[in-house]
């Protein structure tokens, strides 16, 4: 499938009576489409040639469809033409396009031809809707149940082959599936679900002559999904009315987010754009209990273009428990609205605990392996292949055999960032906004502190100068720690940073605070001599300005003449 037939022959000295039998259209196909049942339509006369456009009406469109093994089309570009003037004119119920009536019709060329989209063959029964039952296929005319091989349980069926087959079936994004016993011994389909999750559904399943009382039970939502993500948690926002339509910019506010990602089996939203009105005037009016979009009030609104859609991103439903932070603990996942352990089948790798550190939002792996003294219990499935390839979610699924293993998990931001303050011990000081003034002469304590999470640990200070560092890394007592300072003098001046240092799970690990600046400023008895001084020579200025004009009046040092000099202004305003 990824390379030449050649290519993928290889030599054997085995006899056998086994062969290939292989089945094609002889006279009509699809070409350059997405899966077996897309592409541009060409026909076989003396060479494969285009079908040119206008050349289909839709019973010609569901006869050839029909005749490829596919389901009814879905989509029929360049083919009905307004005034029927069609190549083919079939009535619907002709098993092969070439038994339909034919006009004579000029080759094409490939940009005119009829581009056809078939819907592939396969439909949900027995649920409560079209997007909720037991996987069936059509193959070879004939509808079966469907299986998934897996003989050596390396591929099992999980959550991203159960979306690509509601991708598949037009319907919303996938809430659970999985393996399901209890039916009558029949003959069923075999399908790959790692094929699944790469091609199309029809493109992966093959017939079996074994009889298997099992089946694929499949749930998709049918009134809302997420398309165009990084994975099933995240997209575009559409909702189904008589067709799948987009939500507009400010349809939802924060709880009609939270509502639409756990109807959808994903966690809390993490980002929500072109969502929240500032006005409120959402189109949804959730208060966030609800379990599903469509249980909230609805006001009326106009369809959107996927340019003015609501882009919703929900965390993955995905936690570390019984560390001593988020980051660090055994892996638990919800799927199905059930909280489980995971167990992973196979080799546990730094790749697929770096695709949970991500999923999390905590930074680099760090160690990923098992353990095995857990209470046997019922466990989700994981592996790491799927894990590197594709989200966390995408590769879950469920397991009837209870398991006493778990994984364990550690990521790179494990410590939660130290905090740090400052007191001055005597002397006078002012907080600024960037930090805290001391005097010189001062004494002053910098404080190291971190909210519990793990016993023990040491704290750094880094401070402005090199002397000042030295010795200054004290062991954690209580969560924090204290580094006094006396004789505050101009070279205390700057930043001061916390380091929090920690050995955890045969790993160092560390985190650092935000930088505190100090600034130094003059003693209290500096400050007060000056004020003194100042005053002093204030006083005795004024003194002696005194003394002065009191000694000319005294003389008679001022002149009649000078007087009548200084009054003459007055005089003449």
């Amino acid at each position: 499938m990824e390379s030449t037939v050649t290519e993928c022959v290889i030599s054997t000295d085995s006899p056998s009576s086994l062969a290939l039998d292989v089945v094609c259209s002889d006279w009509v196909r699809l070409v350059s489409g997405s899966g077996l049942c897309s592409g541009s339509v060409q026909i076989w006369d003396q060479s494969w040639t285009w079908l040119c456009e206008e050349a289909l009406d839709l019973q010609g469109a569901e006869v050839l469809c029909r005749e490829l093994g596919c389901g009814a089309p879905s989509l029929l570009q360049g083919a009905v033409s307004p005034l029927g003037l069609q190549t083919f004119y079939c009535e619907g119920h002709e098993s092969a396009l070439r038994d339909c009536p034919r006009s004579s019709s000029e080759n094409c060329s490939s940009g005119a031809a009829v581009n056809l989209t078939c819907s592939e063959p396969l439909r949900l029964v027995g649920g409560a809707s079209r997007c909720a039952g037991t996987l069936e296929v059509k193959l070879r005319g004939e509808w079966r149940r469907v299986v998934n091989y897996d003989p050596w349980n390396y591929d099992p069926w999980n959550l991203g082959a159960t979306a690509a087959v509601c991708r598949a079936l037009d319907c919303g994004s996938a809430v659970s599936g999985g393996d399901r016993d209890g039916f009558p011994q029949s003959r069923v389909w075999w399908i790959s679900s790692d094929g699944v999750m790469e091609s199309t559904v029809t493109e992966c399943v093959w017939s079996t002559d074994s009889p298997s009382s099992r089946a694929l039970d499949v749930v998709c939502s049918d009134w809302v999904r997420l398309v165009s993500g990084s994975g099933l948690c995240s997209g575009s926002v559409q909702i189904w009315d008589q067709s799948w339509t987009w939500l507009c910019e400010e349809a939802l506010d924060l709880q009609g987010a939270e509502v639409l990602c756990r109807e959808l089996g994903c966690g809390a939203p993490s980002l929500l754009q072109g969502a929240v009105s500032p006005l409120g005037l959402q189109t949804f009016y959730c208060e966030g209990h609800e379990s599903a979009l469509r249980d909230c009030p609805r006001s009326s609104s106009e369809n959107c273009s996927s340019g003015a859609a609501v882009n919703l991103t929900c965390s993955e439903p995905l936690r570390l428990v019984g560390g001593a932070s988020r980051c660090a603990g055994t892996l638990e996942v919800k799927h199905r609205g059930e909280w489980r352990r995971v167990e992973n089948y196979g080799s546990w790798n730094l790749g697929a605990t770096a695709a949970v550190c991500r999923a999390l939002d905590c930074g680099s792996a760090v160690s990923g392996g098992h353990r095995d003294d857990f209470p046997q219990s019922r466990v989700w499935e994981i592996r790491p292949h799927c894990v590197m390839k594709s989200t966390v979610t995408e590769c879950v699924w469920s397991t009837v055999s209870p398991s006493s293993r778990a994984l364990d998990v550690v990521c790179s931001d494990l410590l939660n960032r130290p905090i740090i303050s400052l007191s001055v011990l005597d002397g006078a000081s002012e907080s600024q906004l960037q930090g805290v003034w001391v005097m010189l002469g001062s004494k002053f304590r910098v404080k190291c502190s971190v909210e519990p999470q793990f016993p023990g640990g040491s704290f750094q200070l880094l401070s402005p100068s090199v002397n000042l560092t030295q010795n200054h890394t004290l062991p954690a007592v209580n969560h924090s720690a204290h580094f006094l300072f006396s004789d505050t003098g101009p070279a205390h001046k700057g930043n001061y940073t916390c380091v929090y240092l920690l050995q955890v799970f045969d790993h160092a690990f560390s985190s650092q605070s935000h930088a505190l600046q100090l600034y130094v400023g003059g003693s209290d008895s500096d400050l007060i001599f000056r004020v003194l001084v100042v005053l002093l020579l204030t006083l005795i200025i004024i003194l002696l300005l005194f003394i002065f004009w009191k000694v000319k009046a005294r003389r008679g040092a001022i002149e009649p003449a000078e007087v009548e000099l200084e009054l003459e202004p007055f005089r003449s305003s």
